[in-house]
């Protein structure tokens, strides 16, 4: 995680009992709580949207979800990866801070899905492109089941 920045401060103080303390709460807040990028763009993003809606509130547990790279920990694929979309998804996997966790939800992004024989544009796996976490396997016939999504954020949560 980059440290705070003082500018008004003096580079003497710059390890002084407050930013050391102000570093160590950052820290610790962080550690239990995920912030992540929602890169969705098809059917099982539009699927995961309700669960970050009023009735299932994923701010209660700490999800709360940014839109820059830069503010996030994790970044949640969902919905066909194309080729001119790849570099674009790459870029914010590496403009994200460490540590970086990567959770791929749905048939189309783990696999390329229904598109993955017959179009020359879909990538046939996320993970072709970015190292992957957790793959979450979802479809529009057994939606999204909010039991199966918390799992694998418990998951990264527990390993920090």
């Amino acid at each position: 995680m980059n440290s705070i920045e003082f500018p008004l401060l003096d580079q003497t103080t710059e390890n002084s009992v407050i930013s050391t303390t102000l570093n160590d709460f950052s820290n610790w807040s962080r550690l239990s709580s995920l912030w992540p990028l929602l890169y969705g763009t098809s059917c099982c993003f539009i699927e995961f949207a309700s669960l970050i809606g009023s009735r299932f509130d994923f701010d209660r547990y700490g999800l709360v979800p940014r839109s820059s790279p830069r503010q996030a920990d994790l970044i949640l694929t969902a919905g066909t990866v194309t080729m001119k979309m790849a570099p674009s998804l790459v870029r914010l996997y590496e403009q994200m801070p460490e540590p970086k966790y990567v959770i791929a939800m749905g048939a189309c992004t783990i696999t390329g899905g229904m598109f993955s024989t017959d179009s020359y544009s879909t990538v046939r796996g996320v993970d072709k492109l970015i190292p992957v976490d957790i793959l979450r396997q979802m479809n529009l016939v057994s939606g999204t089941r909010f039991e199966l999504v918390t799992r694998g954020f418990s998951v990264l949560c527990s390993t920090n």
